[in-house]
Order: structure tokens, then sequence, then C-alpha cells
């Protein structure tokens, strides 16, 4: 019986605990409730934990401001260090380039514009009233 799981394992690993092995998120539970949440996509669909992940996989999750795209190229179910962390999936070539793109707006204050997201005050309120009424 032991050798039917040590064979299964070879061929899938649980979806959140490869998500933590290959430290996108620092514990299980915080796998499972980007999971749940809607953060990580399975093959382009919404999925649950305990779904088994094979290699060729594709795996779009969300970290924060960046939204990764990676390709399952092993598996494993127990945490080790960073370098074979890196050595479980490939990130594509478009996801790398759209995260620099992000990066780059974010540094240059273009995505999160602070004060458009802002109610207008007293003074603002006053001259749009104004405004309005000409027309």
């Amino acid at each position: 019986m032991k050798q039917d799981k040590t064979a299964n394992a070879n061929n899938s690993a649980r979806l959140d605990k490869w998500l933590w092995a290959a430290r996108f998120y620092k514990t299980r539970a915080i796998a499972k409730q980007m999971i749940d949440g809607g953060k990580v996509f399975y093959n382009g669909q919404r999925t649950k934990s305990g779904k088994n992940v094979v290699i060729g996989d594709v795996i779009k999750l969300r970290q924060g401001y960046e939204e990764k795209e990676v390709i399952v190229t092993a598996l494993a179910d127990k945490r080790r260090d960073a370098t074979f962390a890196q050595t479980l999936y490939q990130e594509t070539e478009q996801s790398i380039a759209s995260r620099e793109r992000n990066a780059l707006a974010r540094k240059q204050g273009v995505l999160l514009n602070p004060a458009s997201e802002t109610k207008p005050d007293k003074k603002q309120r006053r001259q749009l009233r104004q405004f309005k009424e000409r027309i």
C-alpha cells in the first residue's frame, strides 16, 4: 500500500501542497485561502485546493500586485530550499513581460493614482455645481 502512495506522488501532487513547496505562499493555509478566494487558476479555471497537479499544467496566480502564469515542470509535496523550488515551474514569457510593464507603471505612479480616487472636497463640489448650472 505504501508503494501505491509513492507511485501516486510521482504522478501528481495536491495544488495547495505544490504551491507551498514551490514557495509561492509561505504556508499551506495561505495557499488554500488563495485558491478558495479565486486568486489561483488551474488551466484557466477556478479549482479546489485538493486538485491534483500534473506536469505541463498552467497555473495563473496572484501575489499582491503581481500576477504570474507558470507551467509545472516538476512535482513536489515537501518544501525544500529556494533553488529546488525554482526547478518546479517555468514562468511564461508573456507573464514576465506583463510583470515588468506593471512594475514600471507602479514605479512611475501611473497605475495607482490616489488623487482620482478621493471624493471632491467642499470647494470642488461647489465648482462642479456651478459648472453644471451654467450648462
